[in-house]
């Protein structure tokens, strides 16, 4: 689990971008698999089971990442960019990252706090204020080595540290795309669809078209969630805990769950012996906020690894969670194919 993890955590992939991540996936698709790419890049994948499913049953996990994309060049050779997907400010700030297709080291600078005058103090820091630094001379120097356009990306590999964690970049939603290749390398005893999405860190563009193509009854979508399980946060804010088991969400920014859904896949855990917890915010969205409202409807229930510092270079899972959240997205895809 862990090797497969950091494997696909070492590829760089930020929406629109996720190729390199989408060709180590289809390398890992069992031959007896049929697959397809669709014209956006999603990979979905249809694999027979011991029996044949009385309902369709489509999992999904998106494959991008959120990263930068460089928008302009200084005079002096500094990258100007924006942020692809939802990024917290503070968290870029002194952060190392690869940019363009050659994966040239940077650094994210800003304006030194002891330059700061007046209102800047307050308001600091603006992504107007921060730049990449590859250690151009000037502009004509940093253009020779990449291009307006270009994608930077936070260089973190996946390490592991105190009691069962793990701690890297991009484990949303590698995670998701873990699971599902367990599955597919895995005896299943129903028919089951599969879709490896893209561009959800951007506005979940690619679970539409892929739902549409599949047309399930029932969908799972396993994704990563905040954990906010540190010291100043008490009761309920802390929306999941890691150690806790997998997160079943009741609703959140996009997606109202059907309570049958979110009973059932609770059911299983308990029956099961697998932890689980509820999502205690309503917050975020992801990739059911499409699926849903496909064609006449879908049935949809987001299973979801607790992490810390999401969208950050140094998102935090616990491997025990990564168990229960496979567990139970095997369960109640069977389920829900019976």
């Amino acid at each position: 689990m862990i090797e497969r993890i950091e494997q696909l955590c070492s590829l760089y992939g930020a929406s629109g971008r996720e190729d390199a991540v989408r060709d180590y996936i289809l390398s890992q698709i069992p031959s007896d698999a049929q697959t397809t790419v669709d014209a956006l890049g999603n990979v979905i994948v249809f694999r027979k089971g011991q029996s044949s499913a009385n309902h369709r049953v489509m999992l999904c996990a998106h494959m991008d990442e959120v990263g930068l994309m460089v928008t302009s060049v200084t005079e002096d050779g500094c990258l100007k960019f924006d942020t692809v997907g939802g990024i917290s400010l503070p968290a870029l700030c002194g952060k190392a990252v690869r940019v363009g297709k050659k994966l040239i080291a940077g650094v994210i600078g800003v304006k030194p706090v002891h330059l700061l005058h007046g209102d800047e103090e307050k308001n600091y820091p603006k992504k107007e204020s921060m730049y990449i630094d590859i250690g151009a001379k000037d502009k004509a120097d940093a253009l020779s080595v990449m291009q307006v356009g270009d994608y930077a990306y936070f260089d973190s590999a996946v390490v592991p540290f105190g009691d069962g964690c793990l701690k890297g970049r991009a484990l949303d939603d590698r995670c998701g795309c873990a699971i599902m290749l367990e599955m597919l390398q895995a005896e299943q005893p129903y028919d089951l669809y599969y879709a490896f999405t893209v561009q959800e860190e951007t506005g979940v563009g690619g679970a539409g078209p892929a739902a549409y193509r599949i047309d399930p009854e029932y969908a799972i979508v396993l994704e990563t969630t905040t954990a906010s399980d540190i010291d100043g946060v008490e009761g309920e804010r802390k929306v999941c805990c890691l150690g806790k088991g997998a997160v079943i969400s009741q609703m959140d920014r996009r997606t109202v769950y059907l309570p049958k859904m979110y009973e059932k896949a609770f059911a299983l855990a308990e029956a099961n012996g697998i932890p689980a917890q509820p999502k205690t915010v309503v917050a975020g969205g992801n990739d059911a906020g499409v699926i849903f409202k496909t064609r006449g409807g879908v049935a949809v229930q987001a299973i979801s690894l607790p992490c810390r510092y999401l969208h950050s270079p140094s998102c935090v899972i616990k491997e025990s969670d990564y168990f229960a959240s496979r567990d139970l997205a095997i369960l109640l895809a069977a389920e829900l194919a019976k």
